[in-house]
């Protein structure tokens, strides 16, 4: 058993590297079913369930205090590289597309917490998975954490992420050949024209990881004092969060965009969140996932519904609601896939989806959780 604060934190991040490792240098297909998010989550929490980790008062101690300053790190550099400028050149039939897929996930969201009579708990769980269905990750651990989610709750949330996701993105893979069909349903023109492909990640130049790192740890710092201070929007990791989040995105505008590595950076800080929250779960508390996984179904049905309605009636073509969609629901990799397997220079209008959704996923998934907790009560 592991007792000492040091040796916690030097297994978790052993866990989180390790797991990173395997994924980018291994052909293992399981990957593309389970991403490593959920591995080191899984891994993280079998170690908590076997005792591995005493829950001591010294241990509990730097699990708060390392989250609480990871966090607003972390949410600082996966913005920095984002310029929410590159997003308003995509065509009008696109944009369209990409509001009214967050129009429906957020209603689908509202509606099934309603009819589910969701409790407290379900409610915080589903209000951190709105956060990664409107942004991605690093947004449903801010979320979570803002709304103060348990961490069985945040375990359910993440399984019905990984669950409903792998699905979805298989049904959309699905439909690529019958675009034909759906397009002549909707009366929709041709609208796959060739776009540029716009970097939204700096990828030349020397990776300055220890001034990303100085750069975000003041960030960190400083949101902290301010919360401390008495600055407080909501609560204190409420505040942290959007302070956070606001000043990556003024950091985007700026000549830090230039500073490469702060993507690299930030993904190994949100594996790292991960692996913590992980270990403060326990197995035996996850019995009733299944009711979790069915809303999850359910908000896909009703996001569903809308987007083909919506389709109808602004004669969007089924590439537009498909990468909207899966832009949200799964994130830059997977949306670049789907944009790819239509028309390889469309990859871009997947990323430049995707990306936006890291800038306003914190934001909705906030509002769509505090919703969530109010109908609960």
């Amino acid at each position: 058993m592991i007792s000492s604060p040091l040796l916690y934190l030097l297994a978790l991040v052993f866990l989180a590297s390790f797991v990173s490792f395997i994924e980018q240098k291994s052909k293992l297909k399981i990957f593309k079913f389970v991403p490593a998010v959920v591995m080191i989550y899984i891994f993280s929490m079998v170690l908590a369930s076997l005792n591995v980790f005493e829950q001591n008062e010294d241990i509990n101690a730097v699990y708060e205090n390392t989250k609480k300053y990871l966090l607003p790190a972390m949410l600082f550099l996966m913005l920095l590289q984002v310029d929410i400028r590159d997003f308003f050149k995509l065509g009008k039939s696109l944009l369209i597309a990409y509001s009214l897929a967050v129009f429906s996930i957020v209603f689908g969201f509202i509606a099934v917490s309603w009819a589910f009579s969701f409790d407290a708990d379900m409610a915080g769980a589903f209000g951190a998975l709105s956060g990664s269905w409107t942004g991605g990750m690093a947004n449903m651990v801010a979320v979570g954490t803002a709304l103060g989610v348990s961490q069985e709750a945040f375990g359910y949330a993440l399984i019905v992420d990984s669950v409903n996701y792998t699905i979805w993105m298989m049904f959309l893979l699905f439909l690529t050949p019958f675009a034909h069909y759906f397009n002549a349903f909707t009366a929709s023109h041709e609208q796959m024209a060739k776009l540029e492909a716009i970097e939204c990640i700096a990828a030349l130049g020397k990776k300055r990881y220890l001034l990303l790192i100085f750069l975000s740890a003041l960030v960190s710092i400083g949101v902290n004092f301010l919360a401390y201070s008495g600055f407080e929007i909501l609560n204190y990791t409420t505040t942290t969060v959007i302070l956070a989040t606001v000043l990556g995105i003024l950091g985007s505008f700026t000549r830090l965009k230039t500073i490469n590595g702060s993507s690299s950076a930030g993904s190994a800080m949100l594996y790292m969140l991960i692996a913590l929250i992980g270990s403060k779960a326990l197995f035996e508390n996850f019995s009733g996932v299944g009711v979790y996984v069915f809303g999850g179904f359910c908000i896909l049905v009703i996001h569903t519904l809308i987007m083909v309605a919506g389709a109808k009636v602004f004669k969007l073509d089924l590439f537009s609601i498909a990468v909207a969609s899966l832009s949200n629901i799964g994130g830059v990799a997977s949306a670049s896939i789907l944009a790819a397997t239509y028309n390889r220079a469309l990859v871009g209008v997947g990323v430049l989806m995707a990306v936006m959704g890291f800038i306003i996923g914190t934001f909705v998934g906030l509002a769509v959780g505090n919703i969530l907790i109010w109908l609960a009560k």
